[in-house]
């Protein structure tokens, strides 16, 4: 009898040390991009069921923030009178109940909500939902400036994730404008201060502007003489929660307008992009127009599928009459076209063998977003002097925080010969050098499309692309942020120069002596070859070799 009482309490320790406390706290998750647990703030309601499904918001914080602030501030809690953000870290203070889970990543600090960070707020959401019970129809996103910003990007870019976005004074990336037609079944509401001067006012009046004219539904509160902390009027006394409770998801809307220029983000509620020629922008607008009977307008895609299980207006037992620019189409089961000789035909577009394809498609930003290593050359017999600055131009490549400020990251620097098969595994490379220095360009040359002549080492090549389902890119000869305190490059200026330099380019870039004079640059086909008039650039240069 007791040894069954022993065995009974065993097994119910596991259950006992997962209960999980109310309020606010910090929780972890593991990240794959850098083998580290990163931090997100969490809030977790009072008298928490684990038999209840929980509505979600996710909280972007905003620049030089972190995510225990953040959580501080979206109930309304900002810092209390002559308190530092240092000392408001510290604790957290009281918050007013919510029936909400709230989570708050870190996202590395300070580096925008793309790349690395967008990844750790898509990890956040999906540790959570699988710690917590969390209503998948109920799932909201807000955030204050670069965090504002942050929710536009990840709004737009995974509208059917998220019932309602919620941006505050935001400053998005400047190639989110293009995808302001994939907020229609997005509803969202902008708050701004009229006196803002960090971001201004006008931001917000525009896209709000832009908004209702594509249909889409945005509310907008704007705050007479408040300057850039409009989070505290916009989140005051927890009222973005009473707000977030007026919508769920559409999961199944009768219309889906989606643009987009990349495959990393090509889906949204019923449709996915399946052919499309990465940096040009995409788009489709798709909307039933009686029970199975579609109609679509696209322009810059090869093929995309329809994925109507589930949608009331779908009845699988009938054939489904799908209007693609004009052209008369059916499907059953799987409803896929693709563009075959300009006319679109039923079938699944699949990219050929060697060609751009989700996962492998650049830009050169696409070889940093997740897993990867810096490979600097020990080839060639180096002095001790020479591989020391071979390493440092590796490591200065590897360290993407600004002289004020570290991100969390910890990224890889190794040397060609440290690089074992397992590291290879799931992992991009970012090499540095020559065919003569660098052991692994040596291996790759054969498929790499391009390659810096003996004798050109005042010039810089850079260029991305895919052997073997990995994202390669080469830096060979100078490094590619040489002259950047010259060169008027936009970029996100709260990161370093190596890494805000290289989230602007395309696929390669060739300059001489300087970022300031850039002789060729751009994206390859979707093939990974060179537009031929950018290939008659780089010949003529003398510094590089083109392979056809």
């Amino acid at each position: 009898m007791l040894r069954l009482l022993f065995v009974s309490l065993l097994a119910a320790l596991p259950a006992l040390s997962q209960v999980e406390r109310p309020g606010p706290q910090v929780a972890t998750f593991f990240s794959d991009v850098d083998d580290s647990d990163q931090p997100y703030g969490l809030y977790l309601p009072k008298n928490f069921n684990p038999a209840k499904k929980y509505p979600l918001v996710i909280s972007l914080h905003g620049a030089g923030s972190n995510h225990r602030l953040n959580l501080r501030r979206v109930f309304g809690q900002g810092n209390r009178p002559g308190e530092s953000d240092g000392e408001a870290t510290r604790y957290f203070p009281p918050l007013k109940e919510a029936g909400y889970i709230v989570a708050s990543p870190l996202a590395r600090g300070t580096m925008g909500f793309q790349g690395i960070a967008e990844r750790d707020v898509l990890d956040v959401l999906a540790d959570v939902k699988k710690r917590f019970p969390i209503d998948e129809d109920r799932v909201y996103l807000t955030g204050l400036s670069m965090g504002g910003g942050g929710t536009l990007w990840l709004g737009l870019t995974r509208p059917d994730l998220w019932a309602a976005i919620a941006p505050v004074c935001p400053a998005p990336p400047a190639e989110t404008e293009d995808l302001a037609e994939n907020a229609l079944n997005l509803p969202a509401h902008f708050f701004h201060g009229d006196a803002d001067t960090t971001v201004p006012v006008e931001v917000s009046r525009r896209w709000v502007g832009k908004l209702k004219e594509l249909g889409a539904r945005v509310e907008y509160t704007e705050y007479p003489g408040i300057k850039h902390n409009s989070w505290d009027s916009a989140y005051q006394d927890g009222a973005i929660f009473d707000w977030f409770a007026k919508f769920r998801r559409e999961r199944f809307p009768e219309r889906v307008r989606f643009a987009t220029r990349s495959y990393r983000h090509a889906a949204a509620y019923w449709v996915r992009f399946d052919g499309l020629t990465p940096g040009a922008r995409a788009s489709i607008d798709a909307r039933f127009s009686g029970p199975n009977r579609i109609e679509a307008k696209t322009e810059g895609l090869d093929g995309f599928t329809l994925n109507l299980a589930g949608h009331p207006r779908f009845a699988a037992a009938k054939p489904v009459a799908v209007s693609v620019d004009g052209a008369e189409l059916r499907c059953a089961a799987e409803c896929s076209f693709q563009r075959v000789a300009g006319a679109w035909k039923p079938g699944r577009f699949v990219p050929s063998a060697g060609s751009k394809r989700p996962g492998a498609d650049g830009p050169v930003a696409e070889a940093v977003a997740a897993r990867h290593m810096y490979v600097y050359g020990t080839e060639g017999n180096p002095s001790p002097e020479e591989l020391t600055r071979r390493r440092n131009e590796a490591a200065a490549a590897a360290d993407w925080s600004p002289p004020r400020s570290r991100l969390q990251l910890n990224l890889r620097v190794l040397a060609d010969k440290e690089v074992r098969d397992s590291d290879l595994t799931g992992a991009s490379l970012v090499l540095f050098g020559t065919q003569a220095t660098n052991l692994w360009i040596r291996k790759l040359a054969p498929r790499l499309p391009l390659e810096l002549n003996a004798g050109a080492a005042d010039y810089c090549l850079l260029f991305v692309t895919e052997v073997d389902g990995r994202l390669v890119l080469v830096n060979s000869g100078l490094p590619w942020w040489t002259g950047a305190e010259f060169a008027k490059r936009p970029g996100f200026r709260f990161i370093g120069a190596p890494i805000r330099l290289l989230l602007g380019f395309g696929d390669y870039l060739l300059f001489k002596g300087s970022l300031e004079n850039v002789a060729a640059e751009g994206r390859f086909d979707a093939r990974w070859r060179l537009p031929s008039a950018e290939a008659a650039k780089m010949k003529a240069t003398g510094a590089v070799a083109v392979k056809e």
